[in-house]
């Protein structure tokens, strides 16, 4: 009887389900507006583009909705929402006072470690920005974020910052046909204020990254008016 050959446990094959992979690439054209705000989507057309069944696309709307990109109104046209200015100054308000005090905190409790992990991100950051690749800055951006907080094991404050900032996603996405290399230096001024655990240099940095959307917001609506609404209407 032929010995029996005993396997090291094996990893899982993760495969990516029909609705992950419609969401992702209806949330890819969401965010850098290809789906321009006020669009018309028809689920049975999306089901015949992407080849699956319309309750995979049901499903992939909906989750696009709960981040705020779809507005769907039973027996009428799904749409992709318009931007609203009154829910991009709340999360960014949201945002800015809970991350200036991840910063504090950043300064007194993260190592050295931690700061070169940063710096490794920041190294991806350039090289995306070298290539112009918009989508791959946009995540590394978020990365550079999310690791602050993640690295201080306060990934739940991360989850907050994210359930409140897809209005303010599509105008920062826009944002970088000129201003990835700006956001890049903003992220090393703010990477160099926590080595120095500097925490009032780190927030002042902050407070300046997450500011300079109201300039983005205000040339984006001169450009584009019809993708806003105003005040939350």
């Amino acid at each position: 009887m032929p010995n029996v050959v005993r396997l090291n446990p094996l990893q899982p094959i993760l495969r990516r389900s029909a609705v992950e992979e419609v969401f992702d690439e209806l949330y890819a054209r969401v965010l850098s507006v290809e789906l321009p705000p006020g669009a018309k989507l028809s689920e049975a057309e999306v089901a015949k583009q992407f080849d699956v069944s319309r309750q995979t696309v049901r499903d992939a709307f909906f989750r696009l909705s709960q981040l705020g990109f779809l507005v769907i109104r039973p027996q009428r046209a799904t749409t992709v929402s318009r931007i609203s200015t009154h829910d991009i100054y709340k999360a960014r308000f949201i945002r800015t006072a809970i991350e200036l005090e991840t910063v504090s905190r950043a300064c007194r409790d993260l190592t050295d470690e931690d700061f070169d992990a940063l710096d490794s991100l920041l190294t991806e950051q350039q090289a995306a920005v070298d290539v112009d690749n918009k989508p791959l800055f946009h995540a590394l951006d978020d990365d550079f974020h999310k690791s602050i907080c993640d690295r201080l094991g306060l990934g739940l404050v991360w989850d907050s910052i994210r359930e409140n900032k897809a209005h303010t996603d599509r105008v920062r996405f826009l944002s970088l046909a000129t201003g990835s290399q700006t956001a890049l230096d903003d992220h090393r001024e703010i990477l160099a204020a926590l080595r120095q655990r500097d925490a009032e240099r780190a927030q002042l940095a902050l407070r300046t990254h997450l500011g300079r959307i109201d300039a983005v917001v205000a040339q984006l609506q001169a450009e584009n008016h019809e993708w806003f609404v105003q005040e939350g209407h």
